[in-house]
């Protein structure tokens, strides 16, 4: 770490502030150059300390940069990683308020719910798929708190991987009556298809997103405990939004999740 406790608690209010008064600033690494990657993820624990100690609860996990292509683009071999907080879920079909946000797109996820903890190093594909508890669908909202979207992967992490909102579908199935690799996925903007894609997208198979995530706090001397719930990255690309547009999407054998923006 090149940065000191003192500097990491500051960045973590800007940004945290940033994302709360919905006020976009320029990515931290202009003024912090040095900045690395554990000051990046240190950056992130302070904004979910800050939460926490306000008594919002951390609900679940999600993924970040989940194509190989977007990887091998931004030269990293790995996903990124953060934390959802419960204020920050909306009900399927319900409204989502623009103003709270600064420039919004959403997401169309693969989710699921652990029955058996995870850590690493050393987790593997088959011990994630013992593990699995149930799988729904999502879409989350992202919400980077960067200006003009111009910003680097140690930025990211730090503003806790443009972490907003996230809808969760009502429609629950086991692990062993999909096809996640296959798993088709239609996104709808105001009736328009506006992308598809299939579960591969995310890594080959969704379920190698937590398989890295266990792997990852498993470096932090952290695991992925029984009954959390994790956002596999996006299988479509983040698709902009703003104030009355309605967004529907149908995933195969997992239902629909829709919400409006206001």
């Amino acid at each position: 770490m090149n940065l000191t406790p003192q500097t990491i608690a500051g960045l973590a209010e800007h940004l945290e502030s940033a994302e709360l008064l919905a006020r976009d600033v320029t990515k931290i690494t202009d003024e912090h150059p040095g900045m690395d990657w554990d000051d990046a993820y240190a950056i992130q624990d302070e904004i979910r300390r800050r939460k926490e100690a306000h008594g919002q609860r951390t609900v679940g996990m999600k993924a970040g940069l989940t194509s190989f292509a977007k990887m091998k683009q931004m030269g990293v071999d790995t996903p990124v990683f953060g934390f959802l907080s419960d204020y920050m879920s909306r009900p399927e079909g319900g409204e989502i308020r623009t103003s709270e946000l600064i420039h919004p797109k959403v997401e169309a996820e693969i989710c699921v719910v652990t029955k058996a903890a995870l850590k690493g190093p050393g987790c593997h594909l088959a011990q994630v798929m013992a593990a699995i508890d149930f799988v729904v669908p999502a879409v989350e909202i992202i919400d980077s708190r960067y200006r003009d979207f111009k910003f680097d992967l140690k930025s990211v992490v730090a503003d806790n991987t443009s972490a907003a909102r996230f809808v969760v579908g009502s429609r629950m199935r086991a692990l062993d009556e999909l096809d996640l690799r296959t798993l088709g996925v239609v996104l709808e903007k105001n009736g328009q298809i506006a992308a598809m894609a299939a579960g591969a997208a995310v890594l080959g198979h969704p379920l190698t997103a937590v398989v890295m995530l266990a792997n990852h706090l498993g470096a932090r001397g952290q695991e992925l405990p029984a009954g959390s719930f994790v956002m596999t990255g996006g299988v479509t690309e983040a698709i902009a939004v703003q104030a009355g547009d309605h967004v529907n999407v149908r995933f195969q054998d997992l239902g629909s999740v829709s919400m409006r923006f206001v």
